[in-house]
């Protein structure tokens, strides 16, 4: 778009262009004397139009030239700004995935540490579980074992009490056992 109308100006008439714009890229020569305004007698007007065409036609060269690099100049403007323009949204839209990106990451990471916490958390009530399974083992293995032993208790009691009658009878009777301390008699 900027080529063709960079090609509409170079290829402009010289009577089509502005002159503001002549004035803007030719700078006046304060040493050159300015030709007054041209008056109404016919003389003046013969004789001002051939320098003014010779200048006119270079000026008209030079205007068309400096058109041109303005042209060239404002195209690469242009197309500067739209590089970085389009640079400008790449690093936004950049930046806007690495946001996602990043939030993405914390809220599987939240979401892991949530799940870790809530099987931890079944572990500790299972250990405690557990834990008092055991102790209750403990506590029943205990009670087995008290009474396994008030048994054995028991049973010695009875032991001593019946070696007391029978050593008691023995003695009433006068006879000795037939067994002496069990490995003795044979």
């Amino acid at each position: 778009m900027a080529a063709a109308e960079a090609e509409q100006v170079v290829s402009k008439k010289p009577e089509e262009e502005e002159p503001p714009l002549a004035a803007v890229m030719e700078k006046p020569n304060v040493d050159k004397p300015v030709a007054p305004p041209p008056q109404d007698d016919g003389k003046a007007l013969a004789i001002v139009p051939e320098p003014a065409e010779k200048k006119s036609s270079k000026g008209s060269l030079d205007r068309d030239v400096a058109l041109a690099k303005l042209e060239d100049e404002k195209r690469l403007s242009f197309i500067k700004a739209w590089e970085e323009s389009e640079k400008t949204k790449v690093e936004n839209k950049a930046q806007k995935k690495l946001a996602d990106v990043a939030a993405w990451e914390n809220s599987k990471k939240a979401s892991l540490e949530s799940q870790l916490k809530k099987i931890e958390e079944q572990l500790e009530k299972k250990k405690a579980e557990y834990a008092e399974k055991m102790k209750n083992k403990v506590a029943l293995v205990h009670k087995q074992a008290e009474e396994k032993r008030a048994m054995v208790e028991a049973r010695r009691g009875e032991e001593i009490l019946k070696a007391e009658e029978m050593a008691a009878k023995y003695r009433a009777t006068g006879q000795a056992p037939k067994k002496a301390f069990g490995c003795l008699g044979g």
